[in-house]
């Protein structure tokens, strides 16, 4: 019994000593940082292994939404300032966008007539009383966006979508007859739905096809501003229902998807309620549209989820973001990474509602947002303007915003802002047809997420806000990889196909 239980010890001693000095599986990645200190995409070298360690556990069997994508928005102003650039400039902005070398942008967004971000107001169907439309026309587009789209979709390997959104109708259907405010008169919905079918056969024609629309951008409007029009949830979905739907579905583009509401997320909830009530109000509505500007840090998680349950096989889409109210810092990394930027309700939200617009650091704010997003349900993430000047526009209200590059026309230069960068570690990585995994993050301090790419790659995206460098470790089933994230920096950390599939 004694020799038999001395074996037995031995046997065991013998199995944890192997087991303490057997070779760590290693799980080879590839990893991308953008921080404070001045990295830029910067590949990062593997760390030595450390018990002093985050460890991250991928769980791929976890599976959520499918990505749609990320990108920008061709707007006029952005268009313009291309055309006011050399060639050469011209050229690496695109490329920056939209090049395999670059951000490699695969979602999009542009205006229907104009907007703020235009050089002026006008419209596709400027003549009143014209219900048949026969004098719609696209001209107001050929010297500036179209030609914009189309240069991106040369240089764009593997396409994009785009997403068309209007501002407001023509005055003359509305009931104020202004560009800004008022609401859309019924007897024109059938003119307004026969609008949105003619500006798709238009934009095809120029070999542009449109994915999707937003039926109105920002439906609660505004009073005394730039161009918008006024819908409830009602109406909307009213017009979706009955004449917008059945319109596109006559004309054979019932593919092309709608996306309701487009406007901030704190009101998400009355909006889904009305717009997925019942099958029959639904039918039209391949999604909701949302924006971030209701706060300057809160990704209000629970309207979020809450629409996803409403409409769990729909789309949710943001649709634009920005650092508005804001002339942008010319090469000034710094600014990008400081608690300085304000925002529109740093002055103008009531009272109650200045906890929410607080200073805040711009690349914090993308980058938590879009990590925010992704982990409750959002499957499609679009920033605001792609190129804007030094002084945030133009635009013909003087609404300054900050793009994520900048330019100087006079001069002929270009400035891609940290903003650039941050966008980039999603969109690059992150491709259409992905799926959000699980996984296991144990600090309070890092975000995280993570998403399997069609291809089998897998693409893990992780901020760190803090003061201090975080060593991480990111395991994969028995595999795992020792990194060191920097402090105030955000990492791509990128697993190919190969090593998820246990080749």
């Amino acid at each position: 019994m004694k020799n038999s239980t001395t074996y037995a010890i031995a046997i065991s001693l013998f199995a944890m000593l192997n087991a303490c000095t057997s070779p760590e599986q290693k799980l080879a990645v590839e990893a991308f940082e953008t921080s404070a200190s001045g990295n830029k995409l910067q590949p990062i070298t593997e760390s030595p292994a450390d018990t002093a360690t985050v460890t991250i556990k991928l769980l791929p069997d976890q599976k959520f939404q499918t990505i749609t994508g990320f990108g920008g928005s061709f707007t006029e102003a952005s268009a313009s300032l291309l055309n006011r650039l050399s060639k050469e400039n011209r050229n690496k902005i695109l490329e920056a966008y939209f090049g395999e070398t670059g951000a490699r942008y695969s979602l999009t967004r542009t205006h229907m007539n104009s907007c703020d971000f235009s050089l002026g107001q006008y419209s596709y169907a400027p003549v009143e009383g014209d219900t048949a439309l026969e004098n719609f026309s696209i001209e107001e587009d050929r010297d500036d966006i179209i030609p914009m789209i189309k240069d991106a979709m040369a240089i764009s390997k593997e396409g994009f979508k785009i997403v068309s959104s209007p501002w407001t109708a023509p005055p003359w259907m509305k009931d104020n007859k202004s560009w800004v405010g008022g609401k859309l008169l019924p007897e024109y919905y059938d003119t307004w739905a026969l609008f949105f079918s003619k500006y798709l056969d238009a934009y095809k024609a120029e070999g542009i096809n449109i994915w999707g629309f937003t039926v109105e951008n920002e439906p609660l409007g505004n009073g005394n501003n730039w161009e918008s029009m006024h819908f409830t949830p009602e109406e909307m979905t009213d017009f979706v229902q009955n004449h917008l739907g059945p319109k596109l579905e006559a004309d054979g583009k019932a593919d092309v998807k709608i996306l309701g509401y487009d406007q901030n997320r704190e009101h998400l909830k009355e909006w889904v309620d009305v717009m997925f009530r019942d099958e029959t109000s639904s039918k039209y509505f391949a999604g909701t549209a949302i924006h971030w500007y209701a706060s300057t840090y809160e990704v209000f998680p629970d309207e979020l989820q809450y629409a996803h349950d409403k409409a769990p096989g729909k789309h949710l889409i943001q649709s634009e973001a920005c650092v508005d109210a804001e002339v942008p810092h010319w090469q000034d990394d710094a600014w990008y990474w400081s608690k300085e930027a304000t925002d529109w309700g740093w002055d103008w939200a009531p009272e109650q509602d200045k906890p929410l617009h607080p200073k805040y650091v711009p690349v914090y704010r993308y980058a938590r947002d879009i990590i925010g997003c992704l982990n409750n349900w959002v499957d499609g993430w679009i920033d605001w303007n792609m190129v804007l000047d030094k002084q945030g526009g133009p635009n013909w209200f003087k609404n300054w915003c900050v793009a994520p590059v900048i330019v100087d026309p006079e001069q002929d230069e270009v400035y891609l802002t940290p903003l650039y960068y941050t966008l980039a570690h999603f969109s690059k990585f992150i491709r259409p047809g992905a799926t959000r995994i699980g996984f296991e993050n144990p600090d309070k301090d890092l975000m995280v997420t993570a998403a399997q790419n069609p291809d089998g790659s897998i693409a893990v995206v992780v901020f760190n806000p803090t003061e201090t460098a975080k060593k991480m470790t990111l395991s994969l089933g028995e595999k795992s990889s020792h990194l060191t994230i920097s402090d105030k920096a955000l990492q791509t950390i990128l697993i190919n196909k190969r090593i998820t599939n246990n080749e």
